[in-house]
């Protein structure tokens, strides 16, 4: 299976006219009070892209997805899949209701012909009847003469995850290994989630008080790290499920993570550069 040119400026698979069109998607369905459901879907890329903007396609039902980037791949086409299916280079992130993610000018992520995409979505259904739906990921491109530089994304925070009953954080995040420009922050965390900080140096850069689930927005930002500068993510929780609340995929679980989009993209990067583990 190979991806649609999306080389032009032809109307987008979600009806506009302003230059998206659909990178990768899959059709799915799910049955009543599930709540988590991993669909994913591959693709081989049989042109050189220069992406310039993302547009999540996530109807009902869509929990996150994620799009990850790899030089080989163990099968193509839609297959039942599990979080981890992942692969190691991410190109985006989106939650319940996040917006368009342009970039700025110049600056684009590389996709080479040949290379494949992995559409990871995590889907929920909390009514009493089955639902079904289209999600994917919509891109914008620019030609190659107008990139100046490569981009990629990242996650910083942490999966050192358990929160026992009442209110309490989780903190990670990294000492930036060589020099970045940070130019959008996502959020993202789930459903006991209150608040989340991302500081740099100890400075405030984006509080994000309360924090909604179904509003996770991208948060477009214009920093420049240094080697050796510290980022530090901290999730705040409020625990009522009366156990102990642990990191996870599932969205009766938590997570930590601000995704970064950074410029250069470092040659060796993966999407957890900035993660704390245990």
């Amino acid at each position: 299976m190979q991806a649609p040119d999306v080389s032009g400026d032809d109307t987008g698979s979600d009806g506009t006219s302003d230059g998206f069109t659909e990178l990768i998607g899959r059709d799915w369905m799910i049955g009543p009070g599930t709540f988590d459901n991993y669909k994913c879907t591959r693709i081989q890329i049989n042109q050189e892209m220069w992406i310039a903007g993302f547009r999540a396609l996530s109807p009902m039902g869509t929990h996150h997805e994620i799009l990850t980037i790899s030089d080989s791949a163990p099968q193509l086409g839609d297959y039942d899949c599990t979080g981890g299916n992942l692969d190691i280079k991410m190109l985006y992130a989106a939650g319940v209701d996040t917006g368009d993610l342009m970039f700025p000018a110049g600056v684009a992520m590389h996709i080479k012909a040949g290379q494949y995409l992995n559409l990871n979505l995590h889907l929920f259904d909390t009514t009493d009847t089955a639902i079904n739906g289209h999600s994917g990921v919509l891109a914008k491109t620019i030609p190659a003469a107008q990139v100046t530089a490569e981009a990629d994304m990242t996650f910083a925070g942490t999966t050192d995850i358990a929160i026992p009953p009442g209110q309490h954080s989780a903190t990670g995040g990294c000492a930036i290994p060589q020099a970045w420009h940070v130019f959008a922050l996502w959020p993202h965390m789930h459903q006991a989630a209150m608040s989340q900080t991302f500081k740099v140096n100890g400075a405030m850069m984006l509080d994000v008080s309360p924090y909604v689930f179904t509003d996770q927005k991208n948060y477009p930002m214009a920093m420049s790290f240094q080697s050796g500068d510290q980022v530090i993510v901290t999730c705040n929780y409020n625990n009522t499920s009366g156990g102990m609340l642990m990191y996870g995929e599932s969205a009766t679980q938590e997570m930590c993570f601000t995704g970064m989009y950074r410029y250069p993209a470092p040659a060796n990067g993966t999407l957890y550069d900035c993660v704390t583990f245990p």
